[in-house]
């Protein structure tokens, strides 16, 4: 009698314990869940078609919204991963990353991509995520303007909190050193050539006076005279005068994804010092070089890294929440 309680005990035990690596393996394997394209397939086969639509409507009204699209990916994928935080607003329990000094009162499109939103929980409520919706966003907004076009991985779910901290101090500057922007890339899981590439998104989109004001007044020897000049006519000297004055990073194709970025660069004609950093004596010259020469290099490369950077660490499978409205958690 004995015996067979202790072997139904043992016997139980044994079954606790497979229940236990099972549920374990599973909630591992949801964690690790990895992104593909077909994603939404089944749940939702009209998304990338009513986001493209939404996408396509907005730069066709605004040209540079294609920029601030590209680039509201990127800062939101450098901070908590690809996660929609930088889409959240002030809350209780929530300090919006909008707050940060690299994202206040420049990053935008927000707006475009709550519309892209709002449409796509029309036809399939609670489906598609807003992380989801920037990586696709930026992918047309490129391919918009001339840019190239790849594959977009989906499958990653939004975030319940935002870090206005770890933005500030993981969004990179204009000012920022060579040496920065690489172990900035670096700890993302991006290669020095890929934050060249990426870098090359500066073909469009404009900038705020005060981000470069200092670099076309220090007459320095890393800047062509004859374009600081011509930056200075919308660009005051003092401080707190004409700080948000913009004035295009590209000045010969400012609208076109091209590779006259690259160009500029060589001809020490870098809007912002972290722009020119790239071309500047140091182990990046051979690629800035490269991609003046090869617009389809960089293109491509540009593609590559941006898939790549889609990749940093995304919530899926159980993480996370799938948003219904992007600027708060419901």
């Amino acid at each position: 009698m004995v015996i067979a309680v202790r072997n139904s005990l043992s016997l139980v035990a044994s079954r606790a314990a497979v229940m236990v690596i099972l549920l374990l393996l599973i909630s591992d394997c949801q964690c690790q869940a990895q992104l593909y394209s077909t994603f939404y397939e089944k749940s939702c086969p009209n998304a990338l078609g009513t986001i493209r639509t939404a996408i396509r409507t907005a730069i066709a009204r605004e040209r540079r919204m294609a920029a601030s699209l590209i680039r509201l990916h990127f800062h939101d994928c450098f901070v908590q991963g690809c996660d929609a935080s930088i889409l959240l607003d002030d809350a209780p329990s929530i300090t919006s990353e909008k707050d940060a000094l690299q994202n206040k009162d420049s990053a935008r499109g927000y707006e475009v991509i709550d519309k892209a939103k709002s449409d796509v929980e029309h036809i399939c409520p609670g489906v598609v995520s807003c992380a989801d919706i920037l990586a696709v966003a930026a992918r047309d907004a490129s391919e918009y303007v001339g840019g190239p076009s790849w594959t977009v991985k989906l499958g990653r779910r939004d975030s319940t909190t935002a870090s206005v901290s770890l933005a500030t101090s993981q969004l990179p500057r204009f000012t920022a050193s060579l040496k920065s922007l690489i172990d900035l890339f670096r700890s993302k899981g991006l290669s020095a050539r890929d934050m060249v590439a990426l870098s090359g998104s500066h073909t469009i989109g404009q900038a705020q006076c005060v981000t470069f004001r200092n670099r076309i007044y220090n007459n320095a020897s890393d800047i062509d005279a004859g374009f600081a000049s011509t930056r200075r006519r919308r660009c005051p000297a003092t401080l707190g005068n004409g700080d948000g004055n913009l004035a295009a990073l590209d000045l010969v194709t400012p609208n076109s994804f091209d590779n006259n970025y690259f160009k500029n660069l060589m001809q020490k004609k870098g809007l912002l010092e972290s722009d020119q950093v790239l071309f500047s004596g140091g182990s990046t010259d051979n690629i800035v070089s490269e991609y003046s020469r090869n617009p389809s290099t960089f293109k491509s490369d540009f593609a590559a890294a941006m898939i790549k950077m889609g990749d940093i660490e995304p919530l899926t499978g159980s993480a996370g929440i799938i948003r219904r409205i992007c600027s708060r958690v419901d």
